[in-house]
Formats: structure tokens, C-alpha cells, sequence
């Protein structure tokens, strides 16, 4: 039976990359990316190991990524950038060129929400992450302002409203089933997505109420998991004895004196 092709994500927007990265510097994106990077720099400057892999089109200024104790960083991107890094490698994020177990730590920047099969694209993150590897999804809310902005704006096909905001609960259900275990979780982003910095400003008091009161309508979440790999253990058999056929003291034979 042929499989059925995963539907295009964002298929109106020629370069997806080139579209994310105007979006985020633009209001209200680029208010978004400032709450993003608070969150995401203490976070990384805790992580350690040999190699930190940035999956998916980057939007993160560079200085973000540089705070992190891990000095190799590797982004795989399906798009070129405008100003490439140094560890930049051509790649698909659901087969990602990386061998297996070799990565200390993974970020997915908001990767899950345009990629046509983001399940895919976390079985591979479970893939190349060593073990106690973490890994870092960002992704946005559905259940949110941000959510019903995308309901209205979906039908113009452009970002970020064309994305397929997975919701944070069915991220950790995916990511439960792979064997990860929760580290942490964040709510970014009360502010309604409004285009007008003014406006954005003057409604400033709904991000420490939505903190306080209804953290989970937040426009964007945050998750740190840690991939678990249970060893095994070799069990000794337990040996029982069977028992008796008959029941009762067993009389010893005795042997009988015969006459020659």
C-alpha cells in the first residue's frame, strides 16, 4: 500500500527561512524573539558537552548560542541563511546528517510548527542525542490569542499563521513515548499579536498576569527534556526445586539376606 505524502507546510512562501527571519523582526515578532532569548540563555549557559546541533531555519541572533559552555554548535538547515555560521550544513531536520548518539544537546526553535512531519523530525533528535542528552523545543500555543490569530490568518498562507502550532501537551505525549522525561517547562508571550509597538507597550501588564493567573494560554511554551536510556540487567535465573511426587516420609530400601 503506498503511503500517503505528508501535506506541505507554508507551501506559498518560496524561502520559509528567509520569510521567519523578516517575521521575527518585525512586530510583533521581534518582541517574541526578545522573550525567547531570556529564556533560552540561562538555559543553554548551563548545558556542557562536545557538540550543541540547532535544527531547523535560524532565527536566534548569534550571541545567543555563544553563552553556551558547549563551543562546537552545529546548525542543520534545509535553506542557506543570509549570514551563514561556520557550522552551518545543508540538511533535512527529518534525516538529519548526524550519526547516531553523537549530540550533547538539540534546540528546535520553533522547527516542529513548519515541518511537515514533526514526528519524524523529534525520533531523529531521539536518534542523535547521546544518552542524558537534552533537548529544547520552542513552539507556538494553539490554545492562545496567538492561536486564534492563526485561525484568521492561516488562509493568507504567511508566517507564522501557516504553521501547524502543536499544542504543548501532544509535544510531551510524543516525547513521553520516546522515553525522554520532563526537565522543565516555560510560558512565553501573553501579549495578543497586534502589528502596532504602541499598543504592544500599553498592554505589557497582561504578561505578568497571564504568568499569575493563566499560564497555560500563554502564546508560546517552552520545553527541556533529557533523553533516558534504560540499561539492562542481566537476572539470574531462580532455580526451585520441584516437588515431591509423593507425599509422606520416604523410607530408604534395605537390602534383603538371601539364603544360598
Amino acid at each position: 500500500m503506498k503511503k500517503t505524502a505528508k501535506k506541505q507546510i507554508c507551501s506559498v512562501e518560496p524561502d520559509l527561512g528567509l520569510s521567519l527571519a523578516r517575521w521575527f523582526g518585525e512586530i510583533p515578532g521581534s518582541l517574541l524573539l526578545e522573550q525567547e532569548q531570556a529564556c533560552l540563555e540561562p538555559l543553554l549557559s548551563r548545558l556542557f558537552g562536545y557538540y550543541l546541533l540547532q535544527v531547523g531555519s535560524p532565527v536566534l541572533p548569534a550571541e545567543t548560542l555563544a553563552g553556551s559552555r558547549i563551543k562546537c554548535r552545529v546548525l542543520i538547515a534545509p535553506e542557506k541563511p543570509d549570514n551563514p555560521p561556520a557550522g552551518w550544513v545543508c540538511g533535512d531536520p527529518r534525516r538529519l546528517p548526524v550519526a547516531t548518539d553523537s549530540v550533547d544537546a538539540i534546540l528546535l526553535q520553533h522547527t516542529l510548527d513548519f515541518c511537515a512531519d514533526p514526528h519524524q523530525v523529534l525520533r531523529e533528535a531521539d536518534r542523535v542525542l547521546i544518552p542524558e542528552g537534552r533537548l529544547i523545543v520552542l513552539g507556538f500555543n494553539p490554545w492562545s490569542l496567538w492561536g486564534l490569530g492563526r485561525l484568521v490568518g492561516k488562509r493568507s498562507g504567511r508566517v507564522p499563521w501557516c504553521g501547524r502550532f502543536l499544542s504543548q501537551y501532544r509535544v510531551q505525549d510524543w516525547l513521553a513515548l520516546l522515553g525522554f522525561d520532563m526537565e522543565r517547562a516555560e510560558s512565553l508571550m501573553f501579549l495578543p499579536p497586534l502589528r502596532q509597538r504602541m499598543l504592544m507597550e500599553r498592554l505589557r501588564f497582561l504578561e505578568q498576569l497571564g504568568k499569575n493567573w493563566w499560564p497555560l494560554l500563554s502564546g508560546v511554551y517552552m520545553i527541556q527534556a533529557v533523553k533516558r536510556v534504560s540499561t539492562l540487567t542481566a537476572i539470574k535465573p531462580t532455580w526451585k526445586l520441584r516437588p515431591a511426587i509423593l507425599s509422606g516420609r520416604i523410607i530408604e530400601p534395605t537390602a534383603r539376606n538371601s539364603r544360598g
